[in-house]
């Protein structure tokens, strides 16, 4: 490709004003639509560079119709962009192309027509697809536990560029942060995973675990940064993108040397020094938030063992004494899906999402006599 680079959002953006919505206008005959680019794809999160321009990348977006036209229009609209569409857009094809058994699309020269990547779809099908549920039906507790946040970062994140139908907008606010009670909640569970784990780099490094010692504070920086992401109310991107994303914080001026210091130290003493300065930074965060009464944020030692920790559980008790929702009250500490599952493949589908956290739901509820 010789096409000079410019950000997948602004392309999507140009490629429907200029390319797309001069096609709908005339196959819709004034039917309304939205358009948007959500979904998969690096641009999405503002995060794609002339690397991810080799696959799922380019002229993209996706076309949202009244579920009784789509179900009417939706393929015929889909039909007459393949024949309509020009088949490159400032620079880029618009046609993309995948191997036999790869479901990966490439852009591709094409005389057409044209296998673009425009969804035709409906609001109740898009999020029903992406999350499970659609959000202007209402959003409940197993909805909110299921949606594992790098899909709601997609969804709330991306652009929309017309919203006809008056909907998408709405859809995706409400999608912007979970209830005050689930949030104590899943703050509650996340605390809970550094309070698990906070003493073990320590003992691992007494017994010549050097490299034991590094792996459980690799995971525990990784807890801390996630920590962030619930404190400032924003949606946590998945591996490739967390690093990146969690710069993007106002807690990272404050936590992003320590963290550091601890991946670069070579004793435990040198990791236990870095995380017990980011556990008193993340504790004072949360402090701040007045979520619950304020927690002592300074480490202690690990009962009578030589061990600097933050005993998280104690803010783990304060969160939980916070919560008034008496259905969330009964949820055991686990946590959202991706506080329980760290599996990429299962993390992808919502049914398989929805089952895990229904059982977690179903076995909370008391047992009836």
């Amino acid at each position: 490709m010789t096409a000079q680079f410019l950000p997948g959002l602004e392309l999507s953006r140009r490629f429907y004003t200029d390319a797309v919505l001069p096609i709908l206008r005339r196959t819709l005959a004034g039917i309304p639509h939205s358009a948007a680019r959500l979904g998969t794809g690096s641009e999405v999160l503002g995060f794609d560079t002339e690397r991810s321009t080799d696959h799922e990348w380019g002229p993209r977006l996706q076309i949202f119709l009244r579920d009784a036209d789509l179900a009417t229009r939706g393929e015929s609209t889909w039909q007459a962009l393949s024949e309509q569409l020009p088949t490159s857009f400032s620079g880029w094809p618009t046609h993309f192309s995948a191997a036999d058994g790869d479901p990966v699309g490439h852009m591709a020269e094409t005389d057409g027509p044209v296998n673009h990547r425009i969804a035709v779809t409906s609001i109740a099908e898009w999020f029903g697809h992406e999350l499970g549920f659609n959000p202007l039906a209402g959003i409940t507790t197993l909805d909110w536990l299921a949606a594992p946040t790098q899909r709601l970062a997609e969804n709330t994140g991306g652009a929309v560029f017309d919203d006809g139908l008056g909907e998408l907008a709405e859809a995706r606010r409400r999608l912007q942060w979970y209830p005050d009670d689930l949030w104590r909640y899943v703050l509650a569970c996340q605390w809970q995973r550094i309070s698990q784990e906070e003493a073990f780099v320590g003992r691992t490094g007494e017994v010549g675990d050097e490299l034991g010692s590094a792996v459980v504070a690799a995971r525990l920086v990784r807890e801390i940064i996630r920590l962030g992401f619930l404190l400032e109310r924003r949606w946590a991107p998945y591996a490739k993108w967390l690093g990146s994303s969690f710069g993007s914080l106002t807690i990272a001026a404050r936590l992003g040397e320590p963290l550091r210091n601890v991946l670069r130290a070579t004793s435990w003493q040198e990791r236990e020094t870095g995380l017990c300065q980011a556990y008193e930074i993340a504790g004072r965060a949360q402090n701040e938030l007045a979520l619950t009464e304020p927690v002592d944020p300074s480490v202690r030692p690990y009962h009578d063992r030589p061990f600097l920790v933050l005993h998280a559980e104690r803010f783990v008790e304060a969160l939980h004494r916070g919560i008034t929702d008496s259905e969330v009250r009964q949820l055991p500490v686990l946590g959202a899906i991706d506080q329980v599952v760290d599996s990429t493949d299962a993390l992808r589908s919502s049914a398989r999402n929805r089952a895990i956290v229904a059982a977690m739901l179903a076995a909370a509820r008391p047992s009836q006599p």
